[in-house]
């Protein structure tokens, strides 16, 4: 047992937590955290998902999930290759990661934090990220590297600088 046990434990990918933000209010300014409350079937505390009020909560066309995830380094290719800089939350991700790919966690479950999330779809960039934006390259800069959608299956605490372990 203590064998099966060292190899999962070697076999771990580990990334990290970069930075948190939350949206309280639909259409408000995406505010920065050092930590939150992720609760199961609910969402991120504070957040206007948890309360029910997001856009994707209005529409009947769209799925909302309980968390987004995007990865830092995704981030920083689109900087680089359409010059577009998403700083302070500007993406509409809830947490940023480093060392994660995260489109490789669909369908999979991984633990962020004290939290387990299982993703449930790619997060692509939509117009109302865009506009939100205001930088008319947005959405084309984070096409195929939107980042995660994913679900609360255990809840906790995720802080910056937790570890990402799939």
């Amino acid at each position: 047992m203590e064998h099966a046990k060292d190899a999962s434990s070697r076999d771990a990918r580990v990334g990290a937590v970069e930075r948190i933000h939350v949206t309280p209010d639909t259409g408000g300014d995406p505010e920065p955290r050092e930590s939150v409350e992720a609760v199961a079937g609910r969402g991120l505390k504070g957040d206007r998902y948890f309360r029910g009020e997001g856009i994707y909560n209005e529409r009947d066309d769209l799925d909302p999930s309980d968390v987004t995830l995007v990865e830092a380094e995704a981030l920083e290719a689109a900087a680089e290759a359409y010059d577009v800089d998403l700083p302070g939350g500007a993406h509409r991700r809830n947490v940023t990661t480093r060392g994660v790919a995260l489109n490789h966690l669909v369908g999979e479950r991984f633990r962020v934090g004290e939290t387990v999330l299982e993703g449930t779809g790619l997060c692509e960039p939509c117009g109302y990220m865009a506009s939100h934006a205001d930088q008319p390259d947005a959405k084309a800069a984070l096409e195929h590297r939107g980042g995660l959608d994913a679900r609360i299956v255990e809840s906790g605490t995720i802080a910056v600088d937790d570890e990402v372990v799939w």
